[in-house]
């Protein structure tokens, strides 16, 4: 049942799907009503969703949420539809998520590389951590430095 994400406990499981581009602001009221209405079917367990940085699009499952394949499908086939409708890439989490300025990019790892060498990117640079599992990660760990993400080997 969807719930307001305060509700919900630190070890919340956390889906996360960055964009591949930011969604335009007609399209956030549409995947908005889609996130909603797909959620509204996980009615056994608490759940909520952020769509943050008009980029990122996260589902957070209460902890004690039995999560069947079924349901993991159900997620998968509704991921692939919403990369279908809207002409973007949300499964590729190797690919860099990183903030310049008040504006978050998105950047494949070799051209992240290349940003690296030329010192665009810099030891305080923002990334974003795709592989939080947790809402108190989410809270805590999402954002941070470069120098304290799975990146850190990148700068030298």
């Amino acid at each position: 049942m969807l719930t307001n994400y305060q509700n919900l406990s630190e070890n919340a499981k956390v889906y996360l799907y960055p964009s591949s581009r930011k969604f335009y602001p007609n399209e956030l009221e549409e995947l908005d009503v889609k996130v909603k209405e797909f959620t509204s079917k996980w009615t056994k367990f608490s759940t909520s969703y952020k769509i943050e940085y008009q980029r990122f699009l996260l589902f957070f499952l209460e902890e004690d949420a039995v999560i069947t394949t079924k349901i993991m499908d159900e997620l998968a086939e509704f991921i692939f539809q919403l990369e279908k409708d809207y002409n973007i890439t949300l499964l590729d989490k190797v690919n860099v998520c990183f903030k310049q300025g008040e504006y978050v990019q998105y950047q494949e790892m070799k051209r992240f590389r290349e940003l690296i060498k030329k010192k665009s990117v810099s030891k305080k640079t923002i990334v974003f951590n795709n592989f939080i599992q947790t809402k108190y990660e989410f809270e805590n760990e999402w954002e941070v430095p470069i120098t304290n993400s799975w990146l850190s080997h990148l700068i030298t």
